[in-house]
């Protein structure tokens, strides 16, 4: 029988590709640096920088670039047995042109759907999602069949632990705004954190106010509700906490795996049973290291680089 994980994430595996050229159009660049990428894939490489044993279930496809995405996740110490092949099927590539401090738009190179909304429950080790200390999804992975059976499917193997969904709303995966809706609040009464931007939390609860949409995810049935606020900090609110935090100041690269790491050290704190305000403060520290650096899973910080920048209260030039 394995050992449970720390961390098991489900969804997007892919490669990015990120222009060495700055404030440059994707049609202008002339070299890029490749690197792996998808917002779960990057949570879980966060989570074993930082000392926690992590999982990846995904599919890639049967090429190189899945190869890369296999051999990245090894390099990095993440458990690779969750990765299904799909014969046939091209696994994603994610280009990104870079326009600090808030432009970074995307350009996707993928399958329809893309190899990891095609997983079915039966290609999940589900007694490893049983025993995961923490398991992570994302909205994402809800937006279509068979990957939201799968997805439900993980949600009824639990039996003990946390659960995190990261709203990730990303309104082209959708058909539209309202089943993105009802798909969030068909799963919120089964996890005990919900993760989201302003925009994600307002599509999940209808509140465009952050103290409102916390509030309305707690009815919704999580135990702690992160309202993120890119640099404007953070609001989180529990039945008997209401914390905010400002962001940690940095100069800005690249903000695109800034919530992943997040993400990362977000489970660090809670599988390690820290208060939430330190919880918050590490994660919000490791987003910021993020930011300021070009890629995302390369950049996923270290515990030393994270208390750094919680002591000096900003992220330090050069780090």
């Amino acid at each position: 029988m394995r050992h449970p994980v720390d961390v098991l994430t489900i969804g997007r595996s892919g490669v990015d590709l990120y222009p060495l050229q700055h404030r440059v159009e994707l049609r202008e660049v002339e070299t890029f640096s490749r690197s792996l990428g998808g917002s779960p894939t990057n949570v879980a490489v966060a989570a074993a920088r930082l000392g926690l044993s992590s999982l990846v279930v995904t599919a890639v496809g049967d090429d190189p670039f899945g190869e890369f995405v296999v051999d990245a996740l090894r390099g990095y110490g993440v458990d690779d047995s969750g990765v299904v092949v799909l014969p046939g099927i091209q696994t994603t590539l994610t280009f990104c042109a870079v326009f600090p401090p808030d432009d970074f738009p995307l350009h996707f190179v993928r399958a329809e759907p893309s190899p990891e909304l095609r997983l079915r429950p039966e290609d999940i080790d589900l007694d490893a999602v049983r025993t995961a200390r923490l398991l992570w999804i994302t909205g994402t992975g809800l937006s279509v069949e068979p990957s939201r059976g799968a997805h439900l499917a993980c949600l009824d193997a639990r039996a003990g632990g946390l659960t995190v969904l990261d709203l990730d709303h990303r309104p082209s995966f959708w058909p539209d705004r309202a089943s993105a809706t009802d798909q969030f609040r068909r799963v919120l009464p089964r996890v005990d954190v919900a993760v989201g931007n302003e925009d994600e939390c307002a599509v999940a609860t209808g509140e465009d106010d952050p103290d409102a949409a916390a509030l309305a995810l707690l009815d919704l049935g999580v135990s702690l509700a992160i309202v993120k606020r890119g640099p404007r900090g953070l609001l989180a609110r529990t039945a008997r906490e209401r914390i905010e935090l400002p962001a940690y100041p940095c100069d800005v690269v690249n903000g695109l795996g800034a919530g992943d790491a997040f993400g990362g050290a977000l489970c660090r704190g809670l599988l390690d049973d820290w208060p939430l305000e330190r919880t918050l403060r590490h994660a919000g520290a490791a987003g910021s290291i993020v930011a300021s650096r070009l890629a995302c899973a390369p950049a996923m910080p270290t515990p030393a680089e994270v208390d750094l920048v919680v002591e000096a209260g900003r992220v330090p030039a050069g780090l």
